[in-house]
């Protein structure tokens, strides 16, 4: 269990965001079968191919896969918290390549204690004095040739998460923020601050941490089948969650598309969300979501509030019922 003291000032310090480094890291674990797709299968399918070529020309990259330990500790530097909402691929990759080699060594050593020793071919990658760079390399061409071209969804359903989260933390307080985060997060309140407890997977013992007005950094993932953390004093205290409304799916369901149209009840079942996240979700032109969302708040079925430059379309109560069959 890890126990995560909050004090007042920590709701106003904490802040969203999203990892294109971290969705690709997450993305190799599905495709090295080191986790199950559920939901991702048929990308999955897709880039398995892509996935077995990169394999062959990539020494890095089957490295990188023998480090993944389900339920145990993996090396931090591979993918850092990132710094930000709109940070790009590119400088989180900067970031990871700049890690001092001692650093990459003391992490990998501690991510092979007490497990089966990998092939002679991977131990020679691990010990290369360019072992940074190989796994680096890896992580690129995987982003670019895999991952990159559906980043543009992938990324909407990050940014819907982050919009709604954030407002009701700001709103609400940390109850609201992480309630259906995960199981395995829970809020207790403890007069004037509380305490996050985290439930983890891997055989870590009992740890206590205090924010000390630092706040917390939430990153949502597409990937990511569970809840990850880094609580190291070289990192912001992040926590890895998965993102809301990644099993929403994309062909509506017959009744309620038979109502309203297959694209208004797929837009209807998306929402909260804007119009440029829903054109992305949806694989939509904007002018074209834009005229069903017009259209579904005149139905009274969704209402829009600005938040910042843009609009959040959420479902009205009328709306809910009309999905819920209500």
């Amino acid at each position: 269990m890890i126990r995560i003291e909050v004090s007042p000032q920590d709701v106003m310090a904490s802040r969203f965001a999203i990892s294109p480094l971290i969705e690709t890291m997450h993305a190799l674990w599905i495709l090295s079968g080191n986790q199950e797709a559920g939901v991702h299968r048929p990308w999955a399918e897709r880039g398995r191919k892509p996935y077995e070529r990169l394999l062959g020309r990539m020494p890095g990259l089957a490295a990188m896969v023998a480090l993944f330990r389900r339920g145990e500790y993996n090396a931090d530097f591979i993918a850092p918290p990132p710094s930000g909402v709109n940070i790009s691929f590119e400088e989180e990759l900067a970031v990871m390549r700049a890690t001092p080699l001692a650093q990459a060594r003391d992490e990998i050593a501690r991510n092979l204690r007490g497990s089966p020793v990998p092939p002679p071919d991977t131990v020679a990658v691990l010990d290369r004095p360019d072992v940074v760079e190989l796994l680096a390399d890896a992580l690129a061409a995987t982003w670019e040739e895999i991952v990159a071209p559906d980043w543009p969804r992938f990324h909407a359903i990050l940014e819907r998460d982050v919009v709604q989260r954030a407002g009701r933390l700001a709103t609400y307080g940390w109850a609201a923020a992480l309630d259906d985060l995960s199981p395995r997060v829970h809020w207790h309140t403890d007069g004037g601050s509380g305490h996050i407890h985290v439930r983890m997977n891997d055989s870590r013992t009992d740890q206590n941490h205090r924010l000390g007005g630092r706040g917390l950094l939430f990153v949502p993932s597409v990937f990511g089948a569970g809840v990850g953390a880094y609580l190291e004093d070289a990192w912001p205290y992040a926590l890895v969650y998965p993102a809301r409304g990644i099993a929403v799916e994309h062909a509506p369901r017959k009744g309620l598309a038979k109502l309203i149209g297959k694209t208004r009840a797929a837009i209807l079942l998306n929402t909260p969300a804007t119009t440029s996240q829903l054109a992305a979700l949806l694989e939509l032109s904007i002018g074209g979501t834009g005229d069903h969302v017009a259209a579904l708040r005149e139905a009274g079925l969704i209402t829009g509030a600005r938040v910042g430059r843009s609009v959040l379309y959420r479902r009205t109560p009328l709306g809910d019922a009309l999905v819920n069959g209500g």
